[in-house]
């Protein structure tokens, strides 16, 4: 059987090989973006099993999906619940939270074996993706952030934040008073943080609060132009390949 992950984050990418050794499973290959997994994917031979995390350096990885044409089963892994229902969409087996638990992993492992040899396209159990709507995960994510201003601390609620944005290689907020603050934070660090209802990455730049839109047009090569509250300082541009994802997410 051929095994390929497709994780940005090299030691858990690691990690996840030496579990599947241990099942008696070899990785034929392991890829770290969208944009290398799309090239691979052109190019290769599809394997039978992929483990896909969903947030890459680079973008979703249901991306990879909209570019090529996945012919393998898939078991999802990410760090949060919050695209269960895109993965049921796709070819997924199972749908493992991080840290990925050894007993869950050869479950899921189990569940693909379990699969008729001629079956295409695998779909999640309808008793998983019931348990993981019924009762989703609890989590808890940011309220408050605390920021340094000179010497002093100051505390910004999540709720007065218009957009978080890179620039130079820093990251910082955006409040409804126009004032900017330095995170000690990436943006990719911030995917885990921010409710996903809240906020959306609109770009490699961009999250933006959905209370804050004030308006949005139409721009150039299908993309969208979201003007804020106040956020003056940079256009606000949503990537073309995340302006679908962003609709449904309005909706």
């Amino acid at each position: 059987m051929k095994v390929l992950i497709i994780e940005d984050e090299k030691p858990s990418a690691r990690r996840l090989q030496r579990m599947l050794t241990a099942l008696d499973l070899e990785t034929e290959t392991m890829l770290h973006s969208v944009e290398e997994s799309i090239a691979w994917f052109q190019t290769h031979a599809h394997p039978d099993l992929i483990f896909l995390d969903i947030q890459l350096s680079d973008g979703l990885s249901f991306e990879i999906f909209e570019a090529v044409e996945i012919h393998s089963a898939v078991i999802f892994t990410t760090a949060y619940d919050a695209y269960a229902l895109q993965a049921f969409k796709l070819n997924s087996v199972d749908y493992l939270l991080k840290p990925i638990d050894d007993a869950d992993l050869e479950k899921a492992v189990l569940k693909y074996k379990g699969r008729s040899a001629k079956q295409k396209a695998v779909t999640l159990d309808f008793e998983d993706i019931k348990k993981l709507l019924v009762n989703p995960i609890e989590r808890e994510y940011k309220k408050r952030f605390s920021v340094k201003v000179g010497q002093h601390l100051k505390l910004i609620n999540i709720d007065d934040i218009e957009c978080f944005y890179s620039e130079n290689k820093g990251t910082y907020a955006f409040t409804s008073e126009g004032r900017n603050y330095l995170l000690d934070l990436t943006l990719e660090q911030l995917e885990d943080e921010l409710e996903p209802q809240k906020f959306f990455r609109i770009s490699r730049k961009f999250f933006v609060n959905i209370d804050a839109i004030k308006d949005m047009i139409s721009y150039t090569n299908s993309r969208l132009q979201v003007k804020l509250n106040t956020f003056k300082e940079y256009e606000v541009i949503v990537a073309r390949e995340r302006v679908k994802d962003f609709k449904q997410w309005l909706s």
